[in-house]
């Protein structure tokens, strides 16, 4: 099993609207083969030291169960539909895949 969170800087004004398109996709990437979990997450300020919280954010954490899912889900139709709706929304991303240790 893999781990990936991605962490997407929203443009100033869009975020409902981002997260919007992005459930609306969400039943077809759990359907897709080897999709364990896919959620999307804001900041949750707790004023913990070390946390930096950022409300232009979405962290979308993702379990699949390898390496090979995850490139298909990349490739998938609807992941191909969503990009084109949200490029205009999205600021910048970053993306972390993780193996446990």
């Amino acid at each position: 099993m893999i781990h990936v969170i991605a962490s997407i800087q929203i443009k100033e004004g869009h975020l409902s609207e981002f997260v919007e398109i992005f459930k609306n996709n969400i039943p077809k990437v759990l359907e897709e083969k080897g999709c364990l979990e896919y959620v999307p997450t804001v900041d949750l300020p707790t004023g913990l030291p070390p946390q930096e919280v950022n409300t232009a954010v979405v962290t979308i954490i993702e379990k699949w169960n390898s390496v090979e899912d995850l490139m298909g889900h990349l490739s998938a139709p609807h992941m191909l539909v969503y990009r084109e709706k949200t490029k205009a929304l999205v600021e910048k991303m970053s993306v972390k895949v993780l193996e446990e240790v």
